[in-house]
């Protein structure tokens, strides 16, 4: 694996203050004062692959991390997809893209009215929470913790993952994370065969 030039982080241990780890034992595996691809490739090697999902969104910059939740999104989405998560991912999409205040109070608005129940309504969330405020248009404003939107990233991802066939979960968890791993290696995550 080549190095993971957008992830910032000098050690996995700077990330893993963000969050706590889905599996106990996955503790055993992470090398914490090593650099964090180390880690995420343990994690993985392992099958612990949420936590290396966990891992790695933190890493990520924002508007990368966002991105990988809406390649994640985009793939969960089926034909029958209503309105409301179409809109909440292509918000998402156009935020990525140009990361504007407009386009953030719509990814706020789109996250909350799919009542964060797709994958596409937490990318939404992920993106309203990497700027500006978390309280409504002229009200007190508070900033959401810094780490906040990687939460959202990984619960897309992994719901992803659980919406497209649960029965093959581990499949979309490796296809995600090769996908989250060419981000991090400055490509766009957009894989052949994807």
């Amino acid at each position: 694996m080549s190095q993971l030039i957008k992830i910032q982080a000098l050690t996995a241990d700077e990330l893993l203050n963000e969050f706590e780890l889905t599996e106990p034992e996955a503790s055993d595996v992470v090398v914490p004062d090593t650099a964090p691809q180390i880690s995420i490739e343990r994690l993985m090697e392992a099958g612990f692959y949420q936590d290396a999902i966990k891992l790695l969104a933190h890493g990520l910059p924002k508007r990368e991390a966002v991105w990988w939740a809406c390649l994640a999104a985009r793939k969960a989405q089926k034909p029958d997809t209503d309105e409301h998560n179409i809109n909440a991912l292509l918000a998402t999409e156009t935020w990525a893209r140009k990361p504007t205040e407009d386009h953030r109070q719509r990814c706020k608005e789109l996250g909350e009215k799919t009542q964060f129940k797709t994958a596409a309504s937490w990318a939404a969330t992920a993106a309203s929470w990497c700027t500006g405020s978390m309280t409504p248009p002229g009200e007190p404003e508070v900033a959401p913790p810094a780490y906040l939107y990687a939460h959202a990233v990984a619960g897309s991802i992994a719901l992803a993952s659980a919406t497209i066939d649960p029965e093959n979960i581990e499949d979309h968890y490796k296809l995600f994370l090769a996908q989250g791993l060419d981000l991090a290696r400055g490509g766009n995550g957009m894989l052949e065969g994807a």
